[in-house]
């Protein structure tokens, strides 16, 4: 996957051993994308990407990422592990939104034609207030 923003923060390099003894290490960045509603996404380089890709504060990049999870003590962590990152790229050219479909609405109906009261056919019309039948 790959995004576009700008670095906005420098969160650092972290490093240790692992328990086969092996020596790691990572480095912690913040980009802020320049969507219409900025979203910021904490990303790391491990390894020896951490040295081949290094940002500063301010700088404009495309970052290319893969997404993983993983389940510890019933809570899940997401991470953003950074793979390649390209400097200098412009912001991205914002689009409007696509417009909204117009509503479905039923088509209106042709009118009817009037038929005079005199023409219609009485029913009888039972009254509730005393039982009797009216015409």
């Amino acid at each position: 996957m790959e995004i576009q923003g700008k670095i906005i923060r420098d969160l650092g390099e972290t490093s240790g051993t692992s328990r086969a003894g092996n020596a790691w290490k990572k480095h912690e960045y913040v980009l802020e994308t320049h969507d219409t509603y900025p979203k910021q996404i904490c990303f790391n380089l491990f390894g020896d990407r951490a040295d081949q890709y290094v940002c500063s504060v301010g700088e404009e990049v495309t970052l290319s990422f893969d997404l993983s999870s993983r389940e510890y003590n019933g809570r899940w962590y997401t991470d953003v592990a950074g793979w390649k990152i390209e400097k200098g790229s412009p912001p991205l050219q914002l689009r409007p939104p696509p417009p909204l479909p117009m509503p479905r609405h039923p088509q209106p109906r042709p009118p009817q034609p009037m038929i005079p009261l005199a023409l219609l056919p009485l029913q009888p019309m039972i009254c509730r207030s005393d039982c009797s039948t009216a015409y």
